[in-house]
């Protein structure tokens, strides 16, 4: 009976949560997954302050090859072995949507969008990833979950757009791209996560990333002029250690803990969060609807993380 008790104890957590009760670890998953919302809120106004000092292209790649050299030093640090070549497949598809492909396509849209309109990706981010986890993993959330979720969605899609004044601009190209491939990199990782540490996750899709990483920084920087300053090193800083490797982590954790589908509802916070840190970091405005959608938000949140999925 103890061996047996240990094997269940042991086994990989599911990406979606059965029916039923809720597991103990639920709690610390639905923690770890708002933690890495918090994380990835930051990442527009990091990277307004990042393209102070460096140009889109120079941001990403060295984005990349920072958060590359944190993850490997802790892979080098626990000895963690090479990933099995099953796995690997699914690792690219984690690099090229949320190491490479967002990061780009969202830094080239914050050269003419502002942080509030930029926000209208993260606003269907949630929705998106739901659908995707849905198709990939065959896993239906309850009619009580989508229509949460779509609520939720629509509360953020037109606050957002009210916001920026509904006007469709050339970046909008860039972000529904972005909002594409980080569903995909989301769901991928998510799937993963539940057979390796979201840390390695992570770690080995940024190091899968890291000889294009290198190459990138060493055409951008001379090609790009660099100026630094204090809000541009920051930044950067953020966006490479913050968003790259320790939202990601936690992120994932979370995911793997509670599911993709109740996971990726919380990032409906995620647009009002990033407007706060907007008027902190960057002195935006905040119109006086933001506390009346963020309740409106954190709502639907809720209602998503009661229904069955």
């Amino acid at each position: 009976m103890r061996a047996q008790n240990s094997a269940i104890a042991s086994a990989p957590i599911a990406v979606g949560t059965p029916p039923g009760p809720r597991r103990s670890g639920d709690r610390a998953g639905t923690a770890l997954a708002a933690t890495g919302v918090v994380a990835f809120s930051l990442t527009f106004p990091s990277t307004v302050w990042g393209l102070d000092s460096f140009g889109p292209w120079s941001l990403v790649s060295l984005r990349s090859v920072l958060a590359a050299l944190v993850a490997g030093g802790f892979l080098l640090a626990f000895r963690v072995r090479l990933p099995e070549r099953r796995h690997w497949g699914s690792l690219l598809v984690v690099a090229g949507g949320v190491v490479v492909g967002f990061p780009l396509l969202t830094t080239l849209a914050l050269r003419s969008s502002s942080t509030s309109h930029a926000a209208v990706v993260v606003g269907l981010l949630p929705l998106t990833t739901a659908v995707f986890a849905a198709l990939r993993t065959g896993r239906r959330p309850s009619r009580a979950f989508w229509l949460a979720a779509l609520a939720g969605a629509a509360v953020v899609i037109v606050f957002t757009v009210s916001q920026s004044g509904g006007a469709l601009q050339v970046a909008d190209l860039y972000l529904f791209g972005a909002l594409l491939v980080c569903a995909a990199g989301y769901t991928e990782g998510g799937r993963l996560a539940a057979e390796l540490p979201g840390w390695q996750v992570v770690g080995w899709a940024l190091i899968f990333c890291l000889p294009l990483a290198v190459a990138g920084s060493a055409v951008a920087l001379a090609y790009e002029p660099v100026r630094l300053t204090a809000q541009g090193v920051a930044g950067l800083a953020w966006v490479a250690c913050g968003s790259a490797f320790f939202g990601l982590y936690v992120w994932y954790r979370g995911m793997a803990a509670i599911g993709i589908p109740r996971a990726s509802q919380l990032q409906l916070a995620q647009p009002l969060l990033t407007l706060v840190w907007s008027v902190a970091l960057l002195g935006e405005d905040l119109a006086p609807a933001a506390p009346v959608a963020a309740v409106a938000v954190l709502v639907c949140i809720a209602a998503t993380q009661r229904a069955r999925t």
